[in-house]
């Protein structure tokens, strides 16, 4: 006799609705982003953080420190704009500190590296999209942003140096807030 059981769905998909909160709040903030406005310096803005996230956390050791750095890479944004500079130059010298702190404290080599290449690779792209034409740049941001939901999923695929709720939250907001810019673009 064989058996007609049907396989159990994965872990993720058994939790509880409301263990989909990071999910839930990701697709919120898209939205909110996309309602308000959607911007190459906004959606550029979103790749550094988010990128500035996961260094802090592998600098620090600490998974946790990833969703302070939400709000710590934006107030420091605003701040940067606030005194004349563009936010960006603010968010270099806040990688750089982070990376000072990690070295310091002698944070694990290859996440530190890996983190740190990850947010010259997308800042640099994030930069390059507000410094060219408009359409083009646009464009670009979108696509830095919905390249970064690919970081994410490796994280959280690991469950490594993030928690994974951060993950879930930056994939669906990097594919949806990515997602945007790129139509934007094309059909403007």
């Amino acid at each position: 006799m064989t058996s007609t059981t049907a396989p159990s769905a994965p872990a993720y998909l058994q939790r509880p609705v409301r263990g989909h909160w990071p999910v839930a709040l990701g697709l919120a903030a898209a939205t909110f982003q996309i309602v308000t406005g959607v911007a190459a310096d906004a959606v550029a803005l979103t790749v550094v953080v988010a990128a500035s996230c996961y260094l802090g956390a592998a600098a620090f050791g600490l998974r946790w420190i990833a969703w302070a750095n939400i709000l710590v890479g934006s107030v420091v944004a605003t701040l940067r704009e606030l005194a004349g500079a563009p936010w960006w130059l603010g968010l270099a010298v806040f990688g750089a500190a982070i990376v000072m702190v990690g070295l310091l404290r002698r944070a694990p080599i290859r996440p530190l590296s890996a983190e740190g290449f990850a947010m010259i690779g997308f800042g640099g792209l994030a930069v390059a999209a507000v410094l060219i034409s408009p359409r083009f740049g646009l464009a670009l941001a979108g696509v830095a942003l919905a390249s970064h939901a690919a970081w994410d999923y490796v994280h959280w695929r690991r469950d490594v140096v993030v928690p994974r709720s951060m993950a879930e939250f930056c994939i669906a907001l990097d594919v949806v807030f990515g997602a945007a810019p790129i139509t934007l673009a094309v059909i403007g």
